[in-house]
Parts: C-alpha cells; sequence; structure tokens
C-alpha cells in the first residue's frame, strides 16, 4: 500500500512561484513511477508532469514545459513540483500519484489517462492575475 500526502500549495500573483511537495511512503516498486496532476473548478483532471527516478526520466505536458520542474529526493519519499512564472490558468487543484511500471516509457504523457494507481487528496494552487 502507498501513501500520498501534498503540501505547499497556496495563493500567488501571476508571475510568482510556488514548490508543491508529496511525501509518499509504502512499498517502493508501486510508486516508481510519480505523477502531478491538476484539476481545475469544473475541469477534468489532467497529467502535468512526471518522473521516474531510476533512470532520471521526466515527462511535462507543453503547457507547463520550461516553468515547471518535477524531482525527487534520492530516498525518493518526496516529490517536488517546482512552480515558476504561474498564470492564473495554472489554479486548480494539483495532485500526487503513483504507480507501479516495469519501464519510464509507462510514465510518459501517452499513459498520463488511466487512472490506476495511488492518489493523494490534493492541494489548492489560486494564481491571481
Amino acid at each position: 500500500h502507498v501513501q500520498l500526502v501534498e503540501s505547499g500549495g497556496g495563493s500567488v500573483q501571476a508571475g510568482g512561484s510556488l514548490r508543491l511537495s508529496c511525501s509518499a511512503s509504502g512499498y517502493i516498486r508501486a510508486r516508481n513511477c510519480m505523477l502531478w496532476f491538476r484539476q481545475a473548478s469544473g475541469g477534468k483532471r489532467d497529467g502535468v508532469a512526471s518522473i521516474y527516478p531510476s533512470r532520471g526520466t521526466t515527462f511535462y505536458d507543453d503547457s507547463v514545459k520550461g516553468r515547471f520542474t518535477i524531482s525527487q529526493d534520492n530516498a525518493q519519499n518526496t516529490l517536488y513540483l517546482q512552480m515558476d512564472n504561474l498564470k492564473p490558468e495554472d489554479t486548480a487543484v494539483y495532485y500526487c500519484s503513483a504507480r507501479g511500471v516495469p519501464s519510464d516509457s509507462l510514465c510518459s504523457p501517452d499513459h498520463w489517462g488511466s487512472d490506476v494507481g495511488y492518489w493523494g487528496p490534493g492541494t489548492q494552487v489560486t494564481v491571481s492575475s
């Protein structure tokens, strides 16, 4: 079983920065692909970024490339999302997710659409103009 808890959300003005954290525990092979999703009010949950730590592979949605950075500590217990140059359209509840996959290709955006894996309760990010 894997447990995930997000923190670091809040309110910021456009152009500002926030760093989200996700504390992860449990069977490590069930969380060798870590992801961030977001869901705006009234919208669907969309993938933002993912990381396959054993190979250092990262993936990003086009909407956040160059502004967001996903990373994980060496012990693979804390996942981060550094968000810079935030825009009002980044306003959403951000969720941490974990999956166990056999290769980094299965951690890529083509496979984000599945609901498999574990989820945290989410943290709100609000960006004002």
